[in-house]
C-alpha cells in the first residue's frame, strides 16, 4: 500500500512538473527552438560549401581592364585567353571572375579585385581577402600569411591554375613573399573581437541578470522602500560594471601584448572613447531587457537571445563576410559588430576619431535611448 502510494506521488509530481513546463512557453522556446536556430546560423557560416568563392587582390597594374591592349602581364593574359568575365563590384570598381568547374570537389571561382596596396592590406586584415598578387618585370609575387591555411590553399590552386591553363609560369618566375605586415595575423583579428564580446557579456550578465535576480528575490522592493534614489542604484550598478570591463580588457590586451606582441596602431584616445561608448550601449540595452522580467529562467532566455546571435554573427571569431551577402548589411548594424569593427580599425588599421566617429555616436545614442526607455517602464517589484 505504501509502495503504491509512493509510486502514485511520483507520477503526480512528474505530471505537475510537465504541466509547469508546458505552461511556460519561454522555457520550451529557449530550450528547444533557440538551439536549433543557433545551429542553423553556425551551419550557414561554417558548413563547407560545394562551390567556393575566393577573393584575390591584384596590386600595381591595370590587369583587370576590359581592353585586350592593356593586359600584357601573365595574369592579364591568362584572364583574356580564358575569357574571364568582366564585372563591377558594389563600389563600381572593376573585377574579373574566373571559375574552375569541378563536379566532384566543387567549383572554385576566383574573383580578382584591382586595389592599391593600402586597400588590399585593410581588406586582408578584415578577413575579406586571402591573398595579394602583383607582378614586377614578369615575376609573379604571391603575398599571404603562411600561417593561414585558406591563404595557402588559395595560393596552391591559383599557381597550379596559371601553370596549366595560362601562359607558362615556371617556378623561377613566381615568388612567395610571406606577409609580415602588422595586423594580418588571426590573433590580431581575434583580440579586438574578444574585447568587444567581453563588454557585451559582462553588461548582459553583470547588469541585466543581477537586476532580474534581485527582483525575483524581492530585494528590489525592499531597496526601493529605503530613501535610495532609484536612478542612483542603476547608475552605480553600471559604473561598477564599466570599471570591471576596463580591468578585464586591459588584462586581455596586456597578455596579448606580452604573448603575441599585439600593438595599437591607431589613436589610443579614440579607442578609449569607443570602448566607453560600447559600454554605454550594452549597459543601456541590459537595463531595458531587465526592466520588467521577474523570472530568472526568462531572463536567461532574453540575455541569450540577444547575446548569442551577435556573438556568432558579429565577426568575433571569424569574418561575418562568410555569411550570405544579403545578411551583411544587417549584421553590420549590430552594436557588437560596430564595436568590434571599430576596435579592429583602431588597433590594426591605424584609424582615429575621423574613422570611428560614426560608430561612437551610434553606440552612445543606443545606450542613452535604451537606458531612458528602460527607466520609463522599470518595475521595482
Amino acid at each position: 500500500m505504501i509502495e503504491r502510494l509512493s509510486n502514485s506521488q511520483l507520477v503526480q509530481l512528474i505530471l505537475a512538473n510537465v504541466k509547469e513546463l508546458i505552461r511556460e512557453p519561454g522555457v520550451l522556446f529557449w530550450g528547444i527552438i533557440f538551439p536549433i536556430l543557433m545551429s542553423l546560423g553556425l551551419g550557414v557560416a561554417f558548413t563547407k560549401k560545394k562551390d567556393v568563392v575566393t577573393n584575390i587582390a591584384v596590386v600595381g597594374q591595370n590587369t583587370l581592364a576590359n581592353q585586350p591592349s592593356v593586359a600584357p602581364s601573365v595574369l592579364g593574359s591568362f584572364l583574356l585567353i580564358n575569357k574571364a568575365s568582366f564585372e563591377k563590384d558594389e563600389k563600381g570598381l572593376a573585377i574579373r571572375k574566373f571559375t574552375v568547374p569541378d563536379d566532384k570537389l566543387g567549383s572554385t571561382t576566383f574573383v580578382f579585385h584591382s586595389l592599391a596596396w593600402k586597400e588590399a592590406m585593410e581588406l586582408l586584415k578584415r578577413g575579406n581577402l586571402n591573398l595579394v598578387l602583383d607582378e614586377k618585370s614578369g615575376l609573379l609575387r604571391y603575398h599571404f600569411d603562411p600561417m593561414n591555411p585558406d591563404a595557402q590553399l588559395t595560393y596552391l590552386k591559383l599557381s597550379k591554375l596559371l601553370n596549366i591553363h595560362g601562359p607558362a609560369v615556371k617556378e623561377t618566375n613566381a615568388e612567395i613573399q610571406p606577409l609580415t605586415v602588422s595586423g594580418t595575423r588571426y590573433i590580431d583579428f581575434l583580440v579586438p573581437g574578444l574585447i568587444a564580446m567581453g563588454v557585451m557579456m559582462s553588461c548582459m550578465w553583470g547588469v541585466s541578470y543581477a537586476i532580474i535576480e534581485r527582483r525575483s528575490k524581492k530585494l528590489l522592493r525592499r531597496m526601493v522602500a529605503t530613501p535610495m534614489k532609484r536612478s542612483n542604484f542603476l547608475v552605480a550598478l553600471i559604473t561598477v560594471r564599466v570599471l570591471m570591463n576596463f580591468v578585464e580588457a586591459g588584462l586581455l590586451f596586456l597578455f596579448s601584448w606580452l604573448a603575441f606582441n599585439i600593438t595599437i596602431q591607431g589613436n589610443v584616445a579614440a579607442l578609449l572613447v569607443l570602448f566607453i561608448a560600447g559600454n554605454f550601449a550594452f549597459a543601456g540595452i541590459a537595463i531595458f531587457i531587465s526592466s520588467h522580467t521577474a523570472k530568472t529562467e526568462v531572463g536567461n532566455g532574453l540575455i541569450n537571445a540577444l547575446s548569442m546571435p551577435m556573438m556568432v554573427l558579429s565577426g568575433v571569431f571569424f569574418s561575418y563576410h562568410n555569411f550570405p551577402g544579403w545578411s551583411i548589411p544587417v549584421i553590420q548594424k549590430f552594436p557588437l559588430t560596430m564595436m568590434a569593427d571599430g576596435i579592429r580599425s583602431i588597433m590594426i588599421e591605424g584609424a582615429g576619431f575621423a574613422e570611428t566617429a560614426l560608430p561612437i555616436t551610434i553606440l552612445a545614442l543606443t545606450g542613452v535611448i535604451f537606458f531612458l526607455a528602460g527607466m520609463k517602464i522599470f518595475r521595482w517589484h
